[in-house]
């Protein structure tokens, strides 16, 4: 419990419970100004209630907290009751639990390991892996590590695009214009080039585009031909993406893409009906749904089905497979009026667990201000970036610390961590203009700053040679207060993230306490041998926890050398 929650119980006794702790923790502010006062709670709104002056009810307030040790100083200005904490107390409090807890500092026990699908990255075959994956990868990543920390069993899905008309214009292109050899040889590339082609020709000949309903008719019927290709296309394009995987340290537990469910959809069909919850409209078959949804299409004139009746399968197939306590599903914004749509059917259908779905939307990485268009070849390949960002980091390496060891390890590290961060500090909702300059800056709000923070406080730490020690703390100055007071908000910048769905929060965090320690690192001789060093280390060794951790729930890598 951080002091903001441990002066809000003490409020709570000191006001005869007529008011809610929500009420008391809203009205609790931080003061602008040190000299202030660490917390400060204006009775104003208590004015109405006890019909007293605020400055009366101040007063009262004031006296009444004094003699409590975890204060300081406790003044009553204005109508205002000014807290002072008590910095020794508090602070060694707060290194102790760090050092002590370690890695598991700021573990906030939410659940008793149930279990939350994650559904994220989720990338088409026979596509490159563009910058337009970047996003759903790394929140869906840094949630599932989040939701981890808060005692959950995260699942990570990635629901591939494997099924589609997209692949009867693929399999046309293929035979028109394919070399076995060349898509042996470079598949993503090649196949890429002949759906781009498919599009460009189409615009001229629109045959193909029958061609290519034929040959996806070909595929749904079990041709042998047809399922040949869809498998290598499909088994091509797994492998392609486990290389980028492998990169960004992203895992998955399941692979079950759109094509899984095929056999899994006419029991929906079935149930809806038996259910009394399908339509006729127009000769398709629909869910009329509450308030201002339109219809939720599951059938189409021709009999065939569509995404909603797929991911109604997929949602009934994870929870009679993981028992989920939640499911999450991070996909862009565009997706969000399907994903009320079949969060109200799975409502309609009577299954309670409805209440766990969750759409995690989140804005577009765009270029020129547009977004990046795959049937026009208007993408930026996520590799290339990747390895443009290791190759900088490389030369930054070679340039400022030529003798580093595991320099090629490190250059990873960073390379790869400067990517995530950059889209993980920006609110997902938030559209993202894309620029390469920007990404792969070193310097400022960035993952390569918050890493070097880290690998400075590690540098420290081995240089004085240093191990957990029972030094006592009996002073502490305005600087080690500002990084204390950080240290202590980790746990509830982790809930807040889980709460919100929002990676940023922890990215914000570390930058946060990246600059409170640097500034720190600025003006104390850290090392100074003295009777206050082992105390100065023990700051050092909390910090270089924190990060590490933080750096680590965002999917980020922490070296200890740079």
């Amino acid at each position: 419990m951080n002091y903001t929650d441990q002066f809000t119980d003490i409020l709570y006794e000191q006001l005869k419970q007529q008011v809610t702790k929500s009420q008391i923790s809203s009205m609790i502010e931080q003061p602008k100004y040190a000299h202030m006062g660490d917390i400060a709670f204006p009775c104003f709104e208590l004015a109405k209630i006890y019909r007293q002056s605020p400055q009366q009810i101040a007063l009262e307030l004031a006296n009444n907290m004094q003699s409590l040790s975890l204060f300081e100083k406790v003044e009553a200005i204005n109508g205002y009751v000014n807290v002072f904490l008590n910095k020794v107390n508090i602070s060694s409090q707060v290194l102790e639990e760090i050092i002590s807890q370690q890695a598991n500092y700021g573990n906030v026990e939410l659940s008793g390991q149930e279990v939350i699908t994650i559904d994220f990255s989720s990338p088409n075959i026979a596509k490159p892996f563009s910058m337009g994956h970047l996003r759903s990868t790394v929140i869906g990543n840094s949630l599932a590590l989040i939701a981890e920390k808060c005692g959950y069993k995260p699942v990570r899905i990635n629901h591939l695009g494997d099924w589609g008309t997209q692949f009867g214009k693929l399999i046309t292109a293929y035979h028109l214009w394919g070399d076995e050899q060349l898509v042996r040889k470079n598949p993503i590339k090649e196949l890429f080039t002949l759906y781009i082609r498919f599009h460009e020709e189409a615009e001229k000949n629109e045959e193909l585009n029958e061609q290519g309903r034929q040959w996806f008719k070909k595929l749904e019927d079990g041709d042998e031909e047809a399922l040949q290709l869809w498998k290598w296309f499909r088994d091509e394009s797994i492998k392609e993406f486990s290389k980028i995987y492998e990169l960004l340290h992203v895992p998955f537990d399941s692979y079950h893409g759109e094509a899984f469910y095929n056999d899994k959809m006419e029991k929906v069909v079935e149930l809806l009906t038996e259910q009394n919850l399908l339509q006729e409209s127009e000769g398709a078959q629909v869910v009329p749904l509450d308030g201002q949804l339109p219809p939720c299409l599951i059938k189409k004139k021709d009999g065939t089905t569509l995404y909603a009746t797929r991911d109604i399968a997929a949602a009934i197939y994870r929870q009679q497979t993981y028992q989920v306590a939640k499911s999450i599903y991070v996909v862009g914004n565009e997706q969000t009026l399907h994903f009320q749509q079949l969060f109200n059917v799975i409502e309609k259908m009577g299954y309670e667990w409805h209440e766990g779905l969750t759409h995690v939307p989140f804005g577009m990485i765009l270029k020129d201000g547009k977004k990046m268009s795959t049937r026009k070849g208007k993408v930026v390949l996520l590799e290339d970036v990747l390895h443009d960002a290791i190759e900088l980091a490389t030369n930054n390496i070679q340039d400022k610390n030529p003798s580093l060891a595991f320099k090629e390890e490190v250059a990873r590290q960073v390379g790869v961590g400067a990517v995530i961060f950059h889209d993980l500090k920006n609110y997902r909702l938030n559209d993202i203009e894309f620029s390469l300059e920007e990404m792969l800056k070193f310097e400022g709000e960035t993952g390569p700053y918050v890493q070097y923070t880290h690998a400075r406080a590690s540098s420290i730490l081995h240089k004085a040679a240093y191990h957990d020690n029972d030094a006592t703390l009996t002073c502490v100055d305005e600087l080690s207060w500002s990084i204390i007071k950080s240290l202590m908000e980790f746990p509830h910048v982790i809930q807040q993230a889980f709460d919100r769905n929002d990676p940023s929060k922890i990215a914000k965090y570390v930058l946060q306490l990246s600059k409170a320690f640097n500034k720190y690192y600025g003006a104390v001789r850290i090392l100074k041998n003295d009777n206050q060093q082992q105390v100065r280390l023990k700051l050092v060794q909390a910090v270089q926890i924190v990060l590490n951790e933080g750096l680590h729930l965002l999917g980020i890598e922490a070296p200890s050398e740079m």
